[in-house]
């Protein structure tokens, strides 16, 4: 597998392209927009064809390349279902695979330093990309961007920790010039993180944390839940929805979406639809009485025989796939959509009725 690693001064921004030198498809993680025609160049001199473009989470200091790139060259453009998005061509969660060529990144979810944070395995796990969730010696900051000290100490542990310690782990950033660390190295050495620390002394070091907000960040989030470009360049969802059917709320990513409490007081009073896969319906996220299984890739077909005026609510496990669903029949003419907030995951948490195998 060919392998590179590329910065950029101004962020501090690490970002890596990968390739199957015998099919020549090529993947790059962690973008920067102003470093696209440099990324582009290498690609094409390497006469590599670059078929995804992933993110490891929503970045507050740069904005990401990922929309440029899909424009220029058709990429699949990929972030976590867990981001509040609808934007990307694909929305992952934990197991999934994203394949190029011979080779295969694992995809492991890594909350914490934002909710939506991802790290990205080499299937041999040989490597792995670690976006803000490891840093060498260090960790993302957890204060802002729905961060939480005692989810990362876990995601840490969890699903980086329990790779072998000879893995290579590679950061979105670092401030010191360091490029790469193991598993081995940052449990031994990490002072936030090593071995030793509990989960309450993690804690209070993030805790105890005086942090200068990123400068770029009022800029940078709103875009980037946009793959990149800006908010104001798009059809906004506040034009397309009418408001006269549900108490509707737009995500931080322009997704009209409502509460599972409203949606299990009205349920009959609107197509419900459940866009997860068949094999996601187990017992620790069942169904609910009425909805219809519909998984996300099916309802562009499905939806041709639907009335576009008619109110449809929107499900998944945590808001993600629901939110790309919601983004697609909006654009497509339907008027009356929303996504359910936070998913089934939210929906057991609050202890909503719950019901059988959904209609299909």
């Amino acid at each position: 597998m060919w392998f590179r690693q590329l910065f950029d001064g101004e962020s501090s921004t690490y970002t890596y392209l990968l390739a199957d030198e015998e099919t020549r498809d090529a993947v790059i993680i962690d973008p920067v927009l102003e470093q696209v025609d440099r990324d582009l160049g290498l690609i094409r001199e390497l006469d590599f064809v670059l078929r995804f473009a992933l993110d490891t989470h929503v970045h507050a200091d740069h904005v990401t390349a990922l929309g440029t790139l899909r424009e220029r060259t058709g990429c699949t453009t990929i972030l976590s279902e867990r981001a509040g998005t609808g934007s990307p061509d694909r929305l992952v969660k934990d197991g999934d695979r994203i394949e190029f060529g011979r080779h295969a990144l694992e995809v492991r979810e890594t909350p914490g330093h934002t909710n939506g944070c991802l790290t990205f395995v080499l299937a041999d796990h040989s490597m792995a990309f670690t976006g803000d969730a490891l840093l060498v010696r260090g960790t993302g900051r957890t204060d802002f961007q729905g961060g939480d000290a005692r989810v990362l100490y876990r995601s840490v542990h969890e699903k980086i920790y329990s790779l072998p310690g000879t893995c290579t782990l590679y950061p979105a950033h670092d401030y010191k010039g360091r490029t790469a660390t193991t598993v081995a190295e940052e449990k031994r050495h990490n002072a936030r993180i090593d071995e030793s620390k509990s989960e309450d002394a993690f804690a209070a070091i993030m805790d105890a944390l005086v942090l200068a907000v990123p400068k770029k960040i009022d800029v940078a989030v709103p875009a980037n839940l946009f793959c990149g470009a800006p908010r104001s360049s798009l059809a906004s969802a506040e034009s397309l929805v009418p408001r006269d059917w549900a108490p509707l709320e737009l995500s931080a990513g322009g997704v009209p979406e409502v509460v599972p409490e409203w949606v299990a007081a009205h349920i009959g009073e609107f197509r419900f639809v459940d866009v997860r896969e068949p094999d996601e319906w187990v017992s620790n996220l069942p169904s609910v009485q009425g909805a219809e299984l519909i998984p996300l890739a099916d309802v562009a077909a499905r939806s041709e025989h639907w009335d576009p005026e008619q109110a449809i609510v929107l499900v998944c496990r945590s808001g993600g796939r629901s939110a790309k669903a919601a983004m697609n029949l909006l654009g497509r003419g339907f008027r009356r959509v929303a996504s359910v907030r936070g998913g089934m995951t939210r929906w057991t948490l609050e202890r909503l009725p719950l019901g059988a195998l959904p209609s299909r």
